[in-house]
């Protein structure tokens, strides 16, 4: 046993320990009484006006109450239902015991980003939906809140006391890897390699490091400033990273091989927005989440001074479900927006966005025209967007994907006046990277083809996130980086054996 296992071990015991007194501190009859705690949120009146985050956070009272709400089960499956299995009653108690730095520190073991996480990851749907509060009937402990808390004290702690970024405790083994995209998956994976030893560097096609955590969520979700020192963190663990290069286009694979990289992790998301194909969707006017949201969140448009143009429309109809669309249709709301509509072709409850999103856009104004699908797109005299036409519909038999599917009603087609249109149906792979590689076997849909352990077709080469999986959430993109991270490691480790 090496000196790292033994002193996992020691933790572990003092772990043990520590949690047995805080379990025998308080009876689990008391722990289930306690309340779920209420996230504190800026008022709706007040947020539609600016881009403040929204939910402000917990207080130090707040998080160790709903911390001690933990039950610590002997099989925490809340664990189970995390991608990237963060130990999560560990980090909750280490709250409740006021040691917020060793909460910090176990989630930074499996997690890159983890004050992203605790903002944006879809908690009700993994972690928390398999807390045991849910058999008893009762809310799950507030996963996502707790781990928000105790990532940003930490940071704010840090800084306050001049305390560096935790190092890496393997030494370098001067192999060198390179990551494609600074999003959730490239940045994730990037984390762990550092982590073992490796030498990383991060290429990103735009000019901020970040991914669609800069580009596609709003502030008022994910400040910039909390990314920034997440990448701060990573930067003080070694990784390197480089904006304005595109893989593929700027550097070859056969140049980043030529520098001397051992293998190459691809996360280059999936950029291009589809559309409906319907007529209209070509006039001035519509445009993609994509764009709206690059251009407002990543290069500043509608702020002082900025010379990025946007389109502010009176009446905006966002076409789509999803969180996404949430961020569309609330930001519009921000720019002006009198009247603001989801448009959706599925009932509210077969909605993918998250419950929290929807409440917020309700608050916030926003109306929701279920069971509406768009059909056609009318132009004014200068050709700009000034009409659409709806088909009513109703909700038939379960599709693939387990949801009932939207079925017309016959000749209930209505038309609603617009004058801005905001399309967010999905996205597709990004081809670059893909086209420009011989070998790289690639799915019908444009996907990256890989095995269990995030490998393509070419031995260097791992791929995850949405250029694998198409379109999914930061976490489970997260999730791919560090599976990708254990195989790459190792592959490469046994090489150089």
């Amino acid at each position: 046993m090496n000196t790292n296992d033994m002193n996992h071990t020691d933790d572990n015991f003092r772990d043990s320990k520590w949690r047995e007194e805080l379990r025998a501190a308080m009876p689990a009859k008391e722990r289930t009484a306690i309340p779920r705690v209420v996230m504190p949120q800026l008022p709706a009146d007040y947020r539609i006006t600016c881009n403040e985050e929204v939910n402000q956070g917990l207080s130090a009272e707040q998080a160790v109450l709903e911390a001690t709400r933990c039950l610590d089960c002997p099989d925490p499956q809340c664990i189970q239902g995390c991608p990237v299995g963060i130990d999560i009653p560990g980090f909750i108690k280490n709250i409740q015991r006021g040691r917020i730095s060793e909460a910090a520190r176990v989630l930074k073991r499996t997690s890159a980003l983890p004050a992203v996480c605790g903002r944006v990851c879809p908690q009700e749907k993994q972690c928390e939906s398999r807390c045991i509060y849910n058999k008893m009937k009762k809310e799950p402990v507030a996963i996502g809140y707790l781990e928000r808390y105790a990532a940003d004290t930490d940071r704010i702690e840090r800084a306050e006391k001049g305390t560096p970024s935790d190092k890496p405790s393997c030494p370098s083994n001067g192999i060198r890897v390179a990551v494609a995209g600074s999003g959730p998956a490239g940045l994730s994976f990037a984390g762990d390699m550092a982590r073992r030893g490796f030498s990383v560097d991060v290429f990103e096609a735009l000019h901020e490091i970040g991914g669609v955590l800069k580009y596609g969520i709003p502030e008022f979700r994910l400040p910039n400033a909390v990314v920034d020192a997440e990448l701060d963190s990573l930067r003080a663990m070694g990784v390197r990273f480089h904006k304005d290069t595109v893989i593929g286009k700027t550097l070859s694979y056969d140049d980043l091989l030529n520098e001397g990289f051992k293998a190459v992790f691809v996360a280059s998301g999936a950029g291009l927005p589809r559309f409906m194909g319907i007529p209209g969707e070509n006039l001035t006017g519509v445009m993609s989440s994509n764009e709206y949201l690059t251009r407002i969140n990543l290069m500043g448009a509608g702020r002082p001074g900025s010379d990025t143009p946007v389109m502010k429309g009176h009446h905006v109809a966002v076409i789509g479900g999803g969180n996404t669309a949430m961020d569309s249709v609330r930001t519009a709301r921000r720019m002006g927006a009198e009247r603001a509509m989801i448009i959706y072709r599925r009932s509210e409850a077969e909605m993918p966005a998250r419950v929290e999103e929807v409440h917020h856009a309700k608050e916030e104004g926003v109306e929701f025209l279920t069971l509406c699908n768009p059909v056609e797109y009318l132009a004014d005299e200068k050709g700009r967007v000034c009409a659409m036409r709806v088909q009513r519909m109703e909700l038939g038999e379960p599709d693939a994907s387990g949801r009932r599917s939207p079925v017309p009603i016959e000749g209930a087609i209505d038309e609603i006046k617009v004058d801005e249109v905001i399309v967010s149906v999905g996205v597709s792979p990004n081809p670059l990277i893909p086209d420009s590689i011989d070998g790289l076997e690639v799915s019908r849909r444009g996907t990256i083809e890989v095995n269990e352990d995030m490998r393509s077709s070419i031995p260097t080469i791992f791929a995850g996130g949405d250029i694998v999986r198409g379109g999914a959430t930061v976490i489970l993109a997260m999730g791919d980086g560090r599976k990708a991270a254990a195989g790459v490691a190792a592959k490469l480790l046994s090489e150089a054996k």
